[in-house]
């Protein structure tokens, strides 16, 4: 099992950027949203599976519409983890607590 690197027990920290295979231990172990934060034409042409599509851009608008459950885990991903690290950022300020970056991003 790989060590997700962050400041302690899984509570939110600016650095919860986490790889491929600490998001896999995430969903094994937790009931985890994915949530990919490109656009609606990247996401059609290939995303995780299971993954919910909400744009950066709309990201502070629909995110509170959909995930109600702040505790909730949350694994935001883009192609690059420069949008998703923005949108870990929004969705920290928020008060959401368990939220992650897929650092290495979705390539498809």
């Amino acid at each position: 099992m790989s060590v997700i690197r962050r400041c302690c027990c899984y509570r939110r920290c600016a650095e919860n950027d986490i790889n491929y295979n600490d998001m896999i231990n995430i969903l094994n172990n937790y009931s985890a949203i994915l949530l990919d934060v490109r656009s609606r034409q990247e996401f059609k042409e290939g995303h995780i599976d299971g993954a919910i599509n909400i744009p950066l851009c709309d990201v502070k608008k629909e995110v509170p519409k959909r995930i109600t459950d702040k505790n909730k885990y949350i694994i935001v991903y883009c192609t690059s983890g420069i949008r998703s690290k923005k949108a870990q950022k929004i969705l920290n300020s928020m008060g959401y607590k368990n939220v992650y970056n897929l650092i290495s991003g979705f390539k498809g």
